[in-house]
């Protein structure tokens, strides 16, 4: 079952990309986001409502769930857009897909918990695969300070965001609950930034717009996210994220099929980097051979 989320995340988040470009016009990008996540809420509310499993989050766990969906669905996001108009997007797909290291990390920092060596060395080897699939267009860009740390930024929320998910699951609660909550609170968040700003509201009825929003909503959000805050709470944060460094990886392959994109050398020997880091993470940790039994003492002789 495990198997089968991440493979859905990898796929799903490793297309999305196209539904994004395609959502490029008109609408501010905010109220694109909110609209993905207001769709996204209404339907996962909708479920629970069919599925009678709709609870309202109290005590720590309603905090929990604010700071989820301030972080996941929201800062996120904004942060990401910031930094993709002074960064090249290959450089913000590497800094974001280091995903893996921060929630390690973050989860040493937070719980204590220890960083397991295959994850780190996995984690390294996929960065460095990455850095050389997207080293022409990451060579060619101009990254700002400002525009990496937007990036870091963004990368820092999605972990926290991560770290929060596995907390609320400890506490009883199922990704697809807490994701309701935590998209509304975003969509809210975004709302509220749109007016208060002076964002002209539009909406853009034109067939590709809405069915990428209907993408983005739905397996983008619904079945994606949920399918990945799953596997944080079942794989550890630091597993979970490392489909940050595959997803990228689709997505150059659509690119291959959709827009021509041609591999070159240093871009199949990163993509085997890649899988060589993907081997490391979810490699088994061998067991410890249990100490030899002592042998018995003769008996004393009287």
């Amino acid at each position: 079952m495990n198997a089968v989320l991440y493979l859905l995340v990898v796929l799903i988040w490793g297309t999305t990309w196209i539904a994004l470009k395609w959502q490029l016009g008109a609408v501010p990008i905010a109220l694109s986001i909110a609209y993905r996540f207001g769709l996204a809420a209404l339907v996962l509310f909708g479920w629970l409502l069919w599925r009678r499993q709709l609870v309202l989050p109290r005590g720590r766990a309603l905090g929990w769930v604010l700071a989820q969906g301030l972080c996941l669905f929201c800062l996120n996001f904004v942060c990401f857009l910031n930094a993709s108009r002074t960064v090249a997007s290959g450089l913000v797909a590497v800094v974001f897909s280091s995903a893996a290291l921060w929630n390690a990390l973050l989860a040493r920092l937070v719980h204590g918990r220890a960083i397991a060596p295959q994850v780190l060395a996995g984690g390294a080897l996929g960065l460095t695969g990455l850095v050389l699939l997207f080293w022409p267009e990451i060579s060619g860009g101009h990254a700002t300070a400002a525009g990496l740390a937007w990036a870091l930024g963004g990368t820092l929320c999605f972990s926290t965001g991560n770290l929060l998910s596995a907390a609320l699951q400890k506490e009883g609660l199922k990704p697809v609950q807490t994701n309701a909550w935590g998209m509304a609170v975003g969509t809210a968040l975004l709302l509220g930034w749109a007016a208060v700003s002076g964002l002209p509201w539009v909406f853009d009825p034109s067939a590709r717009y809405v069915g990428a929003l209907v993408y983005l909503a739905i397996p983008g959000s619904v079945i994606g996210f949920t399918a990945y805050l799953t596997l944080v709470g079942r794989l550890g944060p630091e597993r979970a994220a490392y489909s940050t460094v595959l997803f990228p990886v689709v997505a150059l392959n659509v690119s291959a099929w959709a827009e021509g994109y041609r591999w070159t050398a240093p871009a199949l020997v990163g993509l085997l980097l890649v899988m060589a880091g993907n081997v490391l993470v979810f490699r088994k940790r061998p067991l410890a051979s249990a100490p030899a039994a002592p042998s018995p003492r003769p008996p004393a002789r009287a």
